[in-house]
């Protein structure tokens, strides 16, 4: 028994990818200083505060809010496919997605190591969405 993916099932594929890799740089920018937030002794209070922090910048909602919207695209393909075709496509693209969005914003570009990884993940998405054309 063999599920044949469609070319728009493999574009909420591609698009839960984007909207969680690309706003990951975003929730990253988002969220600098927090890690110097040592307001309370209590850590409840402490992790209070930090979410106080983070919901009430707008740097970090937004992006935050795009990441969700991302997720309702991948509980839809997971209704739609296969889960053993769409956890590893989507995560594995996510990486992808946020590598090129981070290198494009001006962060570390990575090294050789990183290109390489980048390759394999492309070839074994490749493989396993072809298994399903």
């Amino acid at each position: 028994f063999r599920v044949m993916i469609t070319a728009d099932q493999v574009a909420f594929l591609l698009f839960a990818s984007l909207l969680w890799g690309g706003t990951n740089p975003f929730m990253k920018r988002g969220s600098q200083g927090i890690t110097a937030i040592k307001k309370y002794n209590n850590p409840i209070a402490q992790v209070l505060y930090e979410f106080w922090f983070l919901f009430t910048r707008w740097q970090y909602v937004v992006p935050y809010l795009v990441n969700i919207s991302g997720s309702v695209m991948f509980y839809y393909s997971l209704a739609s496919m296969e889960m053993s075709l769409v956890v590893p496509v989507v995560n594995s693209l996510t990486f992808i997605f946020t590598q090129i969005v981070g290198m494009l914003l001006g962060e570390e570009t990575g090294t050789s190591k990183t290109y390489l990884g980048i390759f394999c993940v492309i070839v074994g998405v490749s493989i396993c969405v072809w298994s399903g054309l």
